[in-house]
């Protein structure tokens, strides 16, 4: 059941030149969608998720193409029509400007990488 709950943002960086745990970088909260974004510049972004169970993004599409990596949990990742189930340790290519959404199978966590396109 994707949901029009509001993405609840967390602090926007991480420190930088040292290591990071990245799924404990991110938190999960009851029935909530958390975003926590880890780097932004010219060529794109990487956005940290935690999903709660039931939660999810509906359809729509994205200007850029993107890569998502699950750390934690599993999600149904629909593309163009077409879901695949995802899970802690995989990741997705989802095509700029084709209609994707993401469903928490379970309570799940992913690193989202955007990629400007030229």
């Amino acid at each position: 059941m994707s949901t029009n709950i509001p993405i609840q943002p967390v602090a926007n960086t991480l420190a930088v030149s040292c290591p990071h745990e990245v799924a404990a970088s991110i938190g999960y909260q009851a029935g909530a969608v958390v975003s926590r974004e880890v780097l932004r510049n010219k060529a794109g972004t990487v956005t940290l998720f935690a999903f709660d169970t039931g939660q999810g993004l509906s359809e729509h599409t994205a200007p850029f193409d993107a890569l998502v990596h699950v750390l934690d949990g599993e999600a149904e990742i629909t593309i163009d029509g077409n879901p695949q189930r995802v899970t802690a340790g995989q990741i997705i290519i989802m095509p700029a400007q084709i209609p994707h959404s993401l469903q928490a199978v379970q309570r799940f966590k992913m690193m989202l990488v955007m990629i400007r396109g030229e």
